[in-house]
């Protein structure tokens, strides 16, 4: 018996192409600076979002009138007070809980959009043009009816 040079296939039938096709990509110049890029942007991404999420849970231990002598409430509190970006006396109501939500509340939003602006702008300025994120816009056109 003579072998065949092909090895036997295990499907009952044939295909009109092979199943997997192998294709040599070359590799890009400069991968390991859009990797580094993105990794610094993704950190900043989590460190802005751990903040405002922590902002937010000190939020809902005031409004749950949570007794701040327990561990865990103390060290929110203590973190929260560190991240607030000064806005703890913006708002002044009587009500403890409102002055919390609207205090915090801001600067929640803030660390959110501190994090939207600096991850945009580090992949703006260090990542090479064919990288960036691309911007449409749309223009409205003049439609002539017949």
């Amino acid at each position: 018996m003579t072998q065949s040079p092909e090895p036997e296939r295990w499907f009952p039938f044939e295909w009109a192409e092979p199943a997997v096709v192998e294709k040599k990509v070359a590799t890009r110049g400069g991968y390991t600076k859009v990797r580094t890029v993105r990794t610094i942007c993704a950190v900043t991404g989590i460190v802005c979002w751990v903040f405002a999420t922590v902002l937010l849970v000190h939020v809902f231990l005031v409004v749950a009138g949570t007794s701040m002598s327990h561990g865990f409430a103390a060290l929110v509190t203590n973190w929260a007070s560190g991240i607030n970006l000064g806005s703890s006396g913006l708002f002044t109501p009587d009500n403890e809980a409102l002055a919390a939500l609207l205090n915090e509340g801001v600067a929640a939003v803030l660390w959110l959009v501190i994090g939207a602006l600096l991850t945009n702008l580090i992949s703006r300025i260090a990542l090479p043009l064919d990288q960036r994120r691309d911007w449409y816009r749309r223009h409205r056109q003049a439609v002539t009816r017949r």
